[in-house]
């Protein structure tokens, strides 16, 4: 009996940690909302009408952290490559070799194609238009455009205001959750880019945009250290990153639905 009831302890204490380890979240939950909150704002009348009736009133920003969310079922397993790219720091995207088991490109590609397809079914329509909303946003957090040899920066553990973290995790969750913003609060305070500036973004393809967001992970790599300590600096240096990739984020998002409902 007493080693039963040391196992119950250890499972007790182990089991959540693993489960939180595994369910880590990408762009943080804020960050994928502000994303949806952006393109919500440039979605063009007939995108408009399209994804509202698909998602029957609820907003971009209410359902872009689905894709995380079914993370725990494993029967959507398969789609969890979709939620990031690694490949060499000095080669594009198309010259090098594909993950037999999708990327994020790849992902986005696949949603884009169904959505498009008129025999597409409503519940199959808003699957994937759910994994779309969340595919956009992770294409554009420059860590998950990172390096196979890290993990995309996971194995680079730094200290983050004294807590361990690692690389990956300081641009998921720790620069945008400690920001201390809601959501709307973060999407408001964005920004303002003009015309001309916002139809640059929104111009390209999905293979423009990881190429281009690879050049960001390229800088983000030099920007830290295994075992450094960043606090208050790194955030002051970055955070103009961050708030542009998510704002391109939210705007390619648009122009994708625009393109597919427009």
């Amino acid at each position: 009996m007493k080693h039963f009831f040391l196992l119950g302890c250890m499972l007790l204490f182990l089991t959540p940690f693993e489960g939180f380890t595994k369910m880590l979240p990408d762009w943080s939950k804020t960050g994928h909302r502000v994303v949806g909150a952006v393109a919500q704002k440039h979605l063009n009348r007939k995108a408009r009408k399209a994804v509202e009736k698909i998602l029957e009133g609820e907003t971009l920003a209410e359902v872009s952290n689905y894709a995380d969310a079914i993370k725990s079922d494993r029967n959507f397993a398969r789609f969890s490559p979709w939620h990031y790219v690694n490949y060499p720091a000095d080669q594009q995207y198309l010259d090098s070799e594909p993950s037999p088991e999708g990327d994020v490109v790849m992902g986005i590609e696949k949603c884009i194609s169904i959505l498009k397809n008129p025999n597409t079914g409503r519940d199959e329509a808003l699957f994937y238009l759910k994994m779309l909303i969340h595919l956009v946003g992770d294409l554009h957090q420059p860590m998950h455009v990172g390096k196979l040899e890290d993990k995309g920066g996971n194995d680079i553990q730094v200290q983050w205001f004294g807590r361990g973290s690692n690389l990956h995790r300081v641009w998921d969750a720790n620069l945008i959750d400690d920001y201390g913003m809601s959501y709307s609060e973060l999407a408001e305070s964005l920004p303002r880019w003009d015309r001309d500036k916002i139809k640059s973004v929104m111009d390209g393809s999905v293979y423009d945009w990881v190429e281009e967001v690879q050049e960001v992970t390229n800088r983000v790599y030099e920007s830290a250290e295994s075992g450094e300590k960043l606090s208050y600096r790194y955030r002051y240096v970055w955070w103009d990153t961050v708030e542009e990739q998510l704002l391109a984020g939210g705007l390619r998002l648009a122009a994708v639905l625009n393109e597919i409902y427009g």
